[in-house]
């Protein structure tokens, strides 16, 4: 497997060698079953697979090699490189700025870029219109270009499923990069439209059978489908991608809804001509995260932590997974622990940091659930753990824990 070189803060002590242990009783990584850190008087639970993916950690080598490459000139990336905070003050300390927000608002004005400038194209990708912006300025965009492969891979997906004559549905949130990406890539190939959820997809599935008028389908998806696009006409035959952070069960439930929708409108012999059956078109760590996750509920535990980014779409699946059993907190770094009493925590339903209070429990021993996104670094989740042994008073024996996970998994010590 590639190793990246990538700064060796965004490595850790505690977690590198769990992870290490793991992996070296788990090759193929087949095993979800959570590692248990045993201290005495807490255990702290950890999701077998969490952090840094592929793509996160080769975007984040890519940005590190421009900065050593190019000294002296001026650096830029799109937007942020990766939905981690740290991660991204860090790049910024260093000397790169941002032309446009998450959101897509413009912070720099492209009239300021000249061709002598570095652009990080960032691990979400973007979209051919920016990168035709770019090219015309005169700036290379393919030396510094961190786009995940996996991401690269939805893009190839919706450009067969374009030359089959299907129409892309793409299920993701409009406003994220990646899917912003994602559909600009497939409405060059191919009749595209967003839908955010089930919820929408329900409305697209009535609107394709006949029974809401155009109307509907301009209220509730405009903006979000390609130009010219017919719903009469496009909507024959459909394929689905999805962005790859989202919640694979929900993109499983897309997919069968629409299925069941042309089963009903053209009849199950016709299935084949009008729903194209495409594989789930997430990316390897969000289905292992995800599974992971899975495995937490299996659990007894007092409360969940997971750690991430607040606009990290993978991180937030992971909340959304764990809080329908336990009580869940969504933090983006050790500094959200105000005290034993007190946490600052990203509410997901309120989309606000909201403050709770008597989060942790004080009886002992206390059994504690720990995951994070995709993007967040180990050394984070490191500083969450001993952040957490100071709150509960609890001396952190390192060597004796992870002496503890090689016996649990008969590995030899």
């Amino acid at each position: 497997m590639k190793t990246f070189d990538i700064p060796e803060y965004y490595r850790s002590p505690i977690i590198s060698r769990v992870k290490a242990i793991r992996s070296k009783i788990d090759q193929r990584k087949k095993d979800f079953t959570p590692t248990r850190l045993e201290f005495n008087g807490l255990e702290i639970i950890l999701a077998r697979h969490f952090g840094f993916c592929f793509g996160v950690e080769n975007a984040i080598e890519i940005s590190y090699r421009a900065i050593a490459e190019n000294p002296g000139k001026r650096i830029f990336l799109l937007s942020q490189m990766i939905h981690n905070p740290s991660v991204n003050q860090d790049l910024q300390q260093k000397g790169i700025t941002f032309i446009q927000d998450t959101n897509g608002n413009q912070l720099i004005p492209w009239d300021e870029l000249k061709k002598e400038d570095i652009v990080i194209i960032p691990a979400f990708g973007t979209t051919l219109e920016i990168e035709a912006k770019l090219e015309s300025i005169g700036i290379q965009t393919k030396t510094y270009n961190t786009t995940c492969p996996f991401v690269e891979r939805v893009w190839k997906k919706s450009e067969k499923l374009g030359g089959d004559n299907y129409t892309v549905v793409i299920h993701g949130k409009d406003k994220h990069e990646e899917t912003r990406a994602t559909f600009s890539h497939s409405q060059e190939f191919a009749k595209s439209i967003i839908v955010k959820d089930i919820h929408e997809t329900r409305i697209l599935g009535e609107i394709i059978k006949g029974e809401r008028p155009k109307s509907d389908f301009n209220q509730y998806f405009e903006g979000r489908y390609s130009e010219d696009f017919d719903f009469e006409q496009d909507l024959q035959r459909v394929g689905v991608v999805n962005q790859t952070t989202m919640l694979a069960s929900d993109t499983q439930e897309i997919s069968d809804h629409l299925a069941l929708v042309m089963k009903e409108k053209y009849g199950e012999e016709q299935i084949d001509h009008h729903f194209a059956n495409t594989r789930d078109t997430l990316c390897y760590a969000t289905n292992d995260n995800q599974t992971a996750t899975l495995s937490l509920l299996n659990e007894a535990a007092d409360l969940a932590i997971v750690v991430g980014g607040y606009n990290s779409s993978n991180t937030s699946h992971l909340v959304e997974l764990l809080e329908t059993k336990f009580k869940t907190f969504y933090i983006k770094d050790e500094d959200e622990f105000i005290s034993s009493s007190e946490i600052n925590h990203f509410d997901l339903h309120k989309n606000e940091v909201i403050k709770s209070s008597d989060y942790l429990p004080t009886k002992r021993p206390l059994k504690i659930i720990l995951t994070s996104g995709a993007s967040c670094p180990d050394a984070t989740v490191d500083r969450v753990i001993q952040r957490i042994g100071e709150l509960t008073n609890c001396d952190l024996d390192i060597e004796t824990a992870l002496t503890k996970i090689k016996l649990q998994f008969n590995e030899s010590v």
